[in-house]
């Protein structure tokens, strides 16, 4: 049995004799109070407060292989299912991209939308001599060995890949010359940089805003599309000369078998959500930049950050 199988069989046995008296489910694959669990209870409430649907939203949480178990089960028994939405992020993407998931792939569900993000960063120490994203580039491509970056995920996880983007953008070819050392989350790789066992950090702006507030660190960059609100002053990379976007987005995917109107109106949905007032304020209070991307111009969008993350983890050796 192949290991998409077996987590759908899991799954499966988890919610067998379970029932529910709600239109729409939405499905967190991890524990309550994660990002995956907010989207859900987030998103979830607001599509009944503005009235988009027609019960309120039952949130299921169903963790298990990274979000692998929650992914099998909507691909082997909730395929054509209209009435599930699934929280997804960046992991969920950079999982997928690298395998991480058995034989699942991308294509085997339809992706909705994104609808705010946590900005990525490229960060260093108050007195580091690099004064811009520029500057580091040059020293790296000068001495690849000269600037080590600290980041709160594993070799090839989402953290690493925002360097090597950048490098890959630069023209920088030989990317596994780019020296990471992932630690235990984004506190542990700042301490890192601020004590200066390493010369960068990469990681997302929730992690540093007190960081930036005290002083201890300046951000070369922050890899969105626009600069963020509340920090007008951090150019982003593309700014810069670098056309690099990576933020760890909040978003939702579906039943790959449901229909092009039904995948439609979920997008439609999802769009009125993201123009509310209370999703703005929502993003505001928990340190969310702006990131809407819907329907198929986000299906579109994850194609090409797959294909990039595959291409990027086969270069540097996390798959084959």
């Amino acid at each position: 049995m192949t290991k998409l199988k077996m987590l759908a069989t899991t799954a499966a046995l988890m919610l067998a004799g379970t029932t529910s008296a709600f239109a729409t489910e939405c499905i967190a694959p991890a524990n309550a109070g994660g990002g995956w669990d907010f989207t859900c209870r987030q998103v979830g409430k607001l599509l009944y407060d503005l009235k988009l649907v027609d019960a309120p939203v039952q949130v299921t949480n169903m963790a298990g292989a990274g979000g692998g178990l929650a992914y099998a089960h909507v691909v082997a028994d909730m395929n054509t299912d209209t009435d599930v939405i699934v929280a997804a992020s960046s992991a969920t993407t950079t999982r997928l991209a690298q395998k991480a998931f058995g034989d699942a792939t991308a294509d085997q569900v339809r992706w909705v939308g994104a609808i705010g993000a946590d900005p990525g960063v490229i960060v260093v120490a108050k007195d580091s001599p690099f004064q811009n994203l520029g500057d580091m580039v040059a020293a790296i491509k000068a001495d690849p060995g000269s600037v080590a970056f600290a980041g709160g995920s594993a070799a090839g996880g989402f953290d690493h890949m925002k360097p090597l983007q950048v490098m890959k953008s630069a023209g920088f070819s030989d990317i596994t010359k780019v020296k990471y050392i992932g630690v235990d989350g984004g506190a542990d790789a700042i301490t890192q940089t601020i004590g200066g066992h390493t010369q960068a950090m990469t990681g997302d702006m929730s992690e540093i805003v007190g960081f930036i507030k005290s002083g201890d660190v300046r951000v070369l960059a922050v890899l969105t599309e626009a600069r963020v609100p509340g920090f007008e002053d951090i150019p982003t990379a593309r700014e810069q000369g670098f056309d690099v976007v990576a933020v760890n987005w909040r978003g939702l995917y579906v039943p790959k078998g449901i229909s092009d109107d039904q995948f439609n109106a979920w997008a439609t949905k999802l769009q009125a959500v993201a123009d509310s007032a209370e999703w703005k304020e929502t993003m505001t209070a928990n340190g969310l930049a702006p990131f809407t991307k819907v329907g198929t111009d986000f299906q579109g969008w994850v194609d090409g950050v797959i294909a990039e993350t595959e291409t990027l983890s086969r270069e540097i050796g996390v798959i084959q």
